[in-house]
């Protein structure tokens, strides 16, 4: 097993069970006691995990961003909901943005039902997920790609972003503010997210509720540039009354 590998399953673990023991992961990964006190060096330097006495905590910062495939198998259930949610306003012969979030990963997925879609991306995780479907023209956008977000980000992902002006983009954030509007941790990710509002009919965003009254560091947008927003739950009677007077929709599996 690789030092990735196996530090991604001591994460994943750590997300389960909020504290990991030393000579337990030593036992169930076969590897010296030594090892795995490196390997939770690495998660300690990287942010996401607080060494303690014979192990360590996870660090449940919101501002720290977890792995990519490690947020792709958090929330499963709800995500498949929002998508099937994202996919039903979705036409045959639209064409979209989708953005290199984990949700928009499912949104894809659910989407292979429909015909002649154009779909503009700047995520590698949808380019493979959309490789086999025929019929479709897939375009992306190129630029720097991002290690471990498996995104394409920087001034050439944006200008071709705003090349482009489509029926509906389907995104994700990192936090919402009522006054801070739409959030992301990284700049980057702010700017393309931004570029891709500004270029689209139709701005849909789908969001989970646990990122709801959160912050980020960057500004990606602000509410009242979107149109519809999906989340898995419905949201408190503050945020139901703050879409309801933006005339913002709020969808939501009943």
């Amino acid at each position: 097993m690789l030092a990735l590998e196996r530090r991604n399953l001591i994460l994943e673990k750590l997300q389960e069970e909020k504290r990991v023991v030393v000579s337990e992961l030593s036992q169930l990964y076969s590897v010296s006691e030594e090892t795995i006190r490196r390997d939770l060096d690495k998660l300690e330097k990287e942010g996401l995990a607080t060494k303690s006495y014979g192990g360590a905590v996870i660090n449940e910062d919101v501002g720290i961003d977890l792995p990519f495939n490690i947020r792709k198998n958090q929330n499963v259930q709800g995500k498949q909901k929002m998508a099937e949610i994202a996919a039903s306003m979705v036409n045959d012969g639209d064409h979209i943005f989708l953005d290199a979030s984990t949700t928009a990963v499912f949104v894809a997925k659910a989407l292979k039902e429909k015909e002649r879609l154009t779909v503009v991306t700047n995520s590698m995780e949808i380019l493979l997920e959309l490789s086999d479907v025929s019929g479709w023209k897939i375009i992306s956008t190129g630029g720097v790609m991002k290690e471990g977000y498996l995104a394409f980000l920087g001034a050439r992902t944006e200008e071709v972003i705003r090349s482009y002006y489509v029926d509906k983009v389907i995104f994700s954030c990192k936090a919402l503010n009522e006054d801070m509007g739409i959030m992301e941790s990284k700049e980057a990710f702010g700017t393309t997210k931004k570029a891709m509002i500004n270029s689209g009919k139709m701005r849909i965003l789908v969001v989970d509720s646990t990122k709801f009254d959160q912050t980020a560091f960057s500004v990606a947008g602000q509410l009242r540039d979107i149109e519809t927003i999906i989340t898995d739950k419905k949201p408190s009677e503050k945020w139901l009354k703050y879409f309801s007077g933006h005339k913002i929709e709020c969808i939501y599996p009943k």
